[in-house]
């Protein structure tokens, strides 16, 4: 989830150093990081970093480091403490590395923080089976007007056997096609709306010396991003449902093979940029080949926008970028307007912190996190905050359209699938990246990737 990658060196709190971090690459670290079993001494107790504006902390909570989400939820917690200062949080940020590791091993331990921080889906599945987290559907059944203003694409990853689990959170991170508007123009092409489309125009760029697709292969997740979509396409959103329902023989279906075997149909055809395996999206060197004019289309997150933004800002805001949905299958099921991504992010209270740190987690929670003012800064960021009805909040942005487009796709889309790999189970999704590595790599076929899937079933 996030542009940089990752030191282990754990940051200091709200004065820490920090350096941006690509949302989606921390996403899918926490997601497959196995739990390492040494790392517990190096925790030491879920005790408080620095308590937001200097009072004492009565719950405690563990975040990423890097911006813009740094800065917007250290001003966040310290106005909540501000307001309440006899339920103050205490604000500890963690680079990456050093993250994924501290709260698996902490949550294990006993020793988590009062709010857990993640992505829900798999992850928190595996939390709540180890009854490490609060049912919080009583409380959302007590703050209807939380709940309401929430898209509610976004509590599918927070709902665990029909019960919630967490609070979603943040910002809407959608899949989305990503255009360089000049090599558009060079070849006299138009954007494909379609799958043939899109793989017509893989030898007009070609010969126009630039890579159709830019593809960073080596960070694995990317690659899972066109199946997601494919997969979606073809036979709707069920057929994922399935496979995360973990129904018998639910990879073995002539929509999975059909998305397996086109998606291999366009490596063959030089569709992505040549040595893709070995490029990371980690260091953005996928978008790097898109704003230099190396490859003419991306697939990525939304994420991506502000990365750009920031990186290359003569080509976000000179005309020379567009955006679109992925394009549509003839003849597939899948309804077009259905998106994949990050429907938001989660917080979770766990279930071993004392009833006064809940309590103060819990109103944090309902008065703290999304307030008008953690919206607006999630805005000027080029971020889509997962709270509806700021229509009118995004069109007086500068980023008015890029904004609107994330909002309309993610709010009216039919079903908002999440990220595969943070759906399924930790081992699950770690076996399945692997095999997507390998089936991008044509060094397996798309019946042995469907065979080697459904073992996982369930796992």
């Amino acid at each position: 989830m996030s542009s940089s990658t990752r030191s282990q060196a754990l940051t200091s709190t709200t004065t820490g150093t920090v350096r941006a971090t690509s949302r989606r690459q921390f996403l899918s670290m926490i997601a497959l990081a196995p739990v390492a079993g040494s790392a517990l001494a190096a925790c030491g107790t879920s005790g408080p970093g620095s308590a937001g504006s200097g009072a004492d902390a009565v719950a405690t909570e563990w975040y990423l480091s890097g911006e813009p989400s740094e800065s917007i939820t250290t001003d966040a917690v310290n106005a909540f403490n501000e307001a309440n200062p006899d339920q103050a949080i205490g604000l500890t940020f963690f680079q990456n590395d050093a993250y994924k590791t501290k709260i698996k091993t902490a949550i294990g331990a006993g020793q988590a923080p009062t709010i857990i921080y993640g992505w829900g889906g798999g992850t928190l599945g595996s939390y709540v089976q180890a009854g490490q987290v609060d049912d919080l559907t009583g409380w959302f059944d007590q703050n209807v007007a939380v709940r309401d203003r929430l898209f509610p694409s976004s509590f599918g990853p927070a709902t665990v056997d029909g019960k919630l689990y967490a609070l979603p959170n943040e910002t809407v991170t959608p899949i989305v096609m990503y255009y360089n508007d000049e090599l558009f123009e060079k070849v006299g092409a138009s954007k494909p709306t379609t799958w043939d489309e899109l793989v017509a125009l893989v030898p007009v760029f070609r010969e126009a010396g630039v890579a159709p697709l830019s593809l960073g292969g080596q960070s694995r997740w990317t690659s899972m991003m066109w199946l997601e979509y494919l997969f979606d396409r073809i036979g709707g959103d069920q057929v994922f449902a399935d496979i995360a329902a973990a129904k018998p023989d639910a990879w073995n279906t002539p929509a999975a093979l059909d998305a397996l075997t086109k998606v291999q149909d366009l490596v063959r055809a030089g569709g992505f940029v040549d040595g893709f395996e070995s490029v990371t999206a980690d260091s953005n060197a996928d978008q790097a080949l898109l704003y230099t004019g190396r490859a003419a289309m991306m697939l990525h997150g939304a994420w991506c926008y502000g990365a750009m933004k920031n990186d290359a800002a003569d080509f976000v805001t000179g005309g020379k970028l567009s955006f679109g949905p992925f394009p549509t299958v003839t003849g597939g099921a899948g309804d077009p307007s259905n998106a994949v991504g990050n429907p938001g992010q989660y917080m979770s209270v766990f279930s071993q912190a004392s009833q006064e740190a809940k309590d103060a987690a819990l109103a944090f929670f309902a008065d703290g996190i999304m307030t008008d003012d953690v919206i607006q800064a999630y805005i000027d960021n080029g971020q889509v905050p997962i709270v509806t009805g700021i229509e009118d909040k995004l069109a007086a942005s500068d980023d008015a359209e890029w904004l609107d487009f994330v909002y309309q796709l993610a709010s009216k889309a039919a079903v908002f699938t999440q990220s595969w790999d943070q759906a399924l189970s930790p081992s699950t999704a770690e076996a399945l990246l692997t095999n997507i590595e390998q089936l991008f790599a044509l060094s397996i076929d798309p019946q042995a990737f469907i065979t080697t899937m459904n073992a996982t079933l369930g796992q």
